[in-house]
């Protein structure tokens, strides 16, 4: 009895270790997306200093092409609607791989002490 509740522990434990994992990639890529959303917000300010006088540049490959004002202040207020719509999605992803991955634990404890009373018995038997 034992030994199948062992099994059922590790498969367990290699699910919870699975889902860390996971975890740990959202975290990463959510803070990928808040660097992003760092930089573009100091590029929006910078475009917001600039009037329809000044020359703005786009950098595509290699080569520094002129670009209307009004079209980088779109295309930047775009850009960071996407970021603050991506970053909500990964807080919703996180929270419910938080809330799966306290499911995890709890199972995991629960098989634990079974686990232990199995051998508390079988030992309890051996005598």
């Amino acid at each position: 009895m034992a030994e199948a509740i062992q099994r059922k522990l590790q498969s367990e434990l290699e699910k919870y270790q699975q889902m860390q994992k996971d975890v740990n990639k959202s975290m990463s890529a959510r803070q990928k997306l808040e660097a992003q959303l760092t930089e573009n917000n100091i590029v929006k300010e910078e475009l917001d200093l600039l009037d329809s006088q000044n020359t703005v540049y786009k950098l595509i490959g290699p080569v520094l092409v002129k670009q209307d004002l009004e079209e980088a202040k779109a295309t930047v207020g775009k850009r960071l609607e996407y970021i603050n719509g991506e970053i909500q999605r990964y807080e919703t992803l996180l929270k419910e791989m938080e809330r799966k991955s306290e499911q995890h634990r709890e199972v995991l404890a629960g098989l634990q002490q079974e686990f232990q009373r199995a051998q508390g018995l079988a030992a309890g038997k051996a005598q």
